[in-house]
């Protein structure tokens, strides 16, 4: 269920999921999103955007102006990402001595990838207007999903074995991926 939260100068729209934590974001189009478990009252809302203000203004002012993808780019994008993950798949899922389902690629808004308990695996198709050695971390770690289905310590491990540098390629979907997904129409 979606809600709006009016403020002086900007809009927050509340996402109510099955989540335990609280998640603010600010997209393109000036609206910030708020991201929360059911249960939350309008009023705890309301100060946690209250607490979060300037940085909420911040990122207003710095929103990215680059325009929106054409229905070419993403058409172009999932074409690349089809013709291209499914062997970067292949060639690390042979390294990790695993199996995978289905591959899928899909225009998500805030998923890069994602493993199914069948070992099907989407990925997200502004992959291919990332860097390669971010789109090589999102495949590792779809496929460690195969060997942990959540983000402990082993599951982390096993990322680092293919991707030492795993968090530098966190980092940057983390800096970068927001005005990727921004660009979305």
């Amino acid at each position: 269920m979606k809600e709006l939260l009016e403020f002086d100068g900007f809009s927050v729209r509340v996402c109510r999921t099955k989540r335990k934590t609280v998640a603010l974001s600010v997209g393109r189009d000036g609206v910030v999103e708020l991201r929360c478990g059911p249960r939350i009252r309008e009023a705890e809302l309301r100060a946690i955007v209250r607490k979060h203000e300037s940085w909420i203004r911040k990122r207003l002012q710095a929103a990215p102006t680059l325009p929106p993808f054409t229905e070419t780019e993403l058409k172009a994008f999932a074409e690349a990402a089809k013709n291209t993950l499914p062997g970067r798949v292949a060639c690390f899922a042979a390294l990790l001595g695993v199996t995978f389902g289905k591959i899928t690629v899909r225009r998500q808004r805030t998923l890069w990838g994602s493993c199914s308990a069948r070992g099907n695996l989407s990925f997200n198709c502004l992959l291919m207007a990332a860097p390669p050695q971010v789109r090589d971390y999102v495949v590792i770690h779809e496929l460690c999903h195969r060997i942990h289905m959540d983000h402990s310590k082993a599951f982390w491990a096993k990322v680092a074995l293919l991707c030492p540098d795993y968090k530098e390629r966190r980092r940057w979907l983390r800096q970068h991926g927001r005005e990727l997904i921004g660009r979305l129409p």
